[in-house]
């Protein structure tokens, strides 16, 4: 059985304690947070933010809210030794450009959209069939009235930049 980090009976001492080389208290700090079993998890966290910094942070906050910093933490530390100028920030911003990319495939699948159903409307309401000889409810359908824009939807290409050759 764990508790906190450290066997029953074995005195096995937290990540925290193995990795700073100290013998781990009953009261240890760390030990709740940075289990024996995973001691790249402190790893990180020291090597970014120091075991002292974490140790005043940990000190500092009540203790329903360390769970929650630790897990910030470790993020934070992870991100910082994937990407060490940018950390979070770098991961934030790709994932922010990967939501403009995203959006603007959205919108152009919307628009596409709209497009097609402008067409098939037109093709509906278009005056081939005979209105003589249709049903009333066909010349109603029929009597609606014409868009007030009537422009073809295709995407208009500036041919000119093309001109020039690549190669």
């Amino acid at each position: 059985m764990k508790d906190g980090g450290r066997k029953q009976g074995a005195p096995s001492p937290c990540a925290a304690c193995k990795l700073l080389r100290r013998r781990c208290a009953q009261d240890c700090v760390f030990a709740p947070y940075f289990p024996a079993d995973e001691p790249h998890k402190f790893a990180n966290v020291h090597r970014v933010f120091g075991a002292s910094n974490v140790n005043k942070m940990l000190q500092e906050l009540p203790e329903h809210q360390r769970g929650d910093a630790v897990s910030s933490m470790v993020y934070e530390a992870n991100a910082r030794v994937r990407d060490p100028v940018y950390g979070c920030v770098g991961a934030i911003s790709s994932l922010q450009q990967q939501i403009d990319v995203l959006q603007t495939q959205l919108a152009v699948a919307q628009a596409e959209a709209v497009h097609l159903r402008v067409r098939q409307n037109a093709s509906l309401y278009s005056p081939t069939s005979p209105t003589n000889t249709a049903s009333p409810s066909s010349k109603i359908i029929h009597s609606q009235p014409k868009p007030i824009f009537d422009i073809d939807m295709d995407m208009v290409v500036d041919h000119t930049t093309y001109t020039d050759s690549i190669w």
